[in-house]
């Protein structure tokens, strides 16, 4: 027997381990297919790959959470390279809602990016809205259409899945383009890890229209209130930079303003302070920096304001002030500002830089005053639409002209008797009245003003623009007119003393009746003759 002819004869064990360890090989495969099978299920069960379901589904999920009438547009899907859902004219309706009233919300267009295993847990990465415009109504109109749903039967919503719920987002863009409202420019908003049970992160970057300026802002903004919109929360902080005063017809100056917000959209209290370096009312033409703080109560769902307290601090003058900026009346366009003005701690000189055009105010002295402030919307110069009545009180002024102050000191001395004396230079006088002032016209109705020896009492009124007086009134002397004269003068006034004498119940002295005419530089006093003739008839 040949040693090489001896071969080992094969195991019988060796087949069966080869067929096992196939068949292993198989049963994994078979369930790695069939685990990827029902994951596929499971998305495909929650991923509608229909435009058609798709619609459906987003219509009856936005229906049910905003208690809304949904509409959309043109609707697509797109799956490669991402899953990408894409739509236009988004409009949603308050259920009730009047047919005249703009939509709740709409899109002009918008598109969803995320992934199928996003999805299948209802989750998307990314919402991009272009064209958002959010129209809350106000309280009073909301209050009226729950009337209108509880006494009226309402239409079915759009049917859907009973189970379709919102899905939650990573980030929604939404710049805004609407040009609708004057206020508002558009601008870009962002918000992250947007969901439905807690508040909403949001940066945004908004163009203020008027006054125009570029506003950054960044807070939380919901969740979202199903039931009362008005009841969303917010909060954040804000930057309004470079603001052009200009817009608005006799102002001018770049503000700037900074502050904090928090609380609904129908109830929004903020805090914060404004600073003007450069201010100029057009009629004094001056520039001045004006600083304010102020906290105000702000209707999201309108603009309508409620400012709280302003602190105005501008030159050596500060004025506090309360009041509402109001959405104007129908068929006018802007708001109104309504306003209360305290000033207790001011100075005359400062006020008159707003209003006078000279290089040196025409007086000076302490001021205090109290004025309504109303300022209607329209085209027409501040100065022409401005609305004041107030009462005010000027203590120890002096007049800056020497000729203007020579002649208040000379009347001192000559009211008092003493004309053959030495005056007192400088002497000061203090003033008080009340004043209107409408279509650009300052009124003072009875305006009175005291120097030793003498008060004079006048009516009348100062047109800011031509700065033209026109007052009318009586100078109230201490002494009888004669003593106003020396030597042979005096006694040629004699016979004059019996026509210009205090009735005698007020004691001696004199009333000459007298007008005041020509320009704030160049005033021109006299003698009111009409009123003397008419006083001796």
């Amino acid at each position: 027997m040949k040693l090489d002819s001896l071969q080992p004869v094969p195991t019988t064990t060796a087949a069966p381990r080869r067929m096992r360890k196939r068949t292993i090989l198989v049963l994994l495969a078979l369930s790695f297919i069939g685990f990827v099978a029902a994951v596929l299920s499971v998305i495909i069960a929650n991923v509608p790959l229909s435009p058609d379901i798709l619609r459906t589904r987003m219509v009856a999920a936005l229906s049910d959470k905003l208690d809304s009438d949904v509409e959309i547009g043109e609707l697509a899907l797109r799956v490669y390279p991402t899953l990408r859902i894409e739509g236009t004219n988004l409009r949603i309706r308050r259920r009730g809602a009047a047919s005249g009233l703009p939509p709740l919300i709409t899109v002009k267009s918008f598109h969803v990016d995320g992934s199928l295993l996003a999805l299948s847990r209802k989750h998307v990465e990314h919402v991009k809205l272009d064209g958002l415009d959010i129209n809350v109504p106000p309280k009073s109109e909301r209050v009226q259409q729950r009337k209108i749903r509880h006494e009226e039967p309402q239409p079915q919503a759009t049917a859907g899945p009973a189970d379709a719920p919102p899905r939650a987002t990573d980030r929604p863009d939404t710049p805004n383009e609407r040009k609708r409202d004057p206020l508002n420019d558009g601008g870009v908003v962002t918000m992250h890890r947007l969901g439905a049970t807690k508040p909403w992160p949001f940066d945004a970057t908004l163009t203020n229209g008027v006054p125009p300026g570029e506003i950054v802002t960044h807070g939380d903004f919901g969740p979202w209130s199903r039931d009362e919109p008005g009841d969303t929360p917010v909060k954040g902080n804000f930057d309004f930079a470079k603001a052009d005063l200009g817009v608005f017809k006799g102002i001018s100056g770049i503000l700037s303003s900074r502050g904090s917000f928090q609380g609904t959209l129908d109830e929004i209290h903020a805090n914060g302070e404004t600073d003007t370096p450069d201010f100029t009312v057009a009629v004094g033409g001056h520039r001045f920096a004006l600083h304010t703080k102020y906290r105000a109560t702000i209707d999201g769902t309108n603009g309508d304001t409620r400012l709280e307290q302003i602190d105005a601090a501008f030159l050596n003058s500060h004025l506090l002030a309360k009041g509402a900026v109001l959405d104007a009346p129908k068929g006018q366009h802007g708001r109104t500002v309504a306003l209360e003005v305290t000033m207790d701690q001011a100075r005359v000189e400062d006020v008159m830089v707003m209003a006078v055009r000279t290089p040196k105010p025409p007086m000076t002295g302490g001021l205090r005053l109290t004025t309504k402030f109303l300022l209607p919307p329209g085209e027409r110069d501040v100065s022409q639409r401005l609305r004041l009545d107030g009462r005010f009180v000027i203590a120890s002024t002096k007049f800056t002209n020497y000729d203007v102050q020579g002649r208040i000191d000379e009347l001192s001395k000559r009211s008092r008797g003493d004309a053959d004396q030495p005056g007192r230079p400088n002497v000061v006088s203090n003033f008080q009245g009340r004043f209107t002032l409408a279509d650009g016209r300052l009124a003072l109705p009875d305006l009175t003003f005291f120097v030793p020896g003498a008060k004079v009492e006048l009516a009348g009124g100062y047109a800011l623009k031509p700065e033209t007086l026109d007052f009318k009134g009586q100078v109230v002397l201490d002494s009888p007119v004669s003593d106003m004269v020396t030597g042979w003068k005096k006694w040629l006034l004699k016979p004059a003393d019996s026509i210009f004498a205090k009735p005698k119940k007020d004691g001696k002295g004199s009333i000459i009746p007298i007008k005041v005419q020509g320009t704030r530089s160049e005033p021109k006093f006299g003698l009111d003759v009409r009123s003397v003739l008419k006083r001796r008839g």
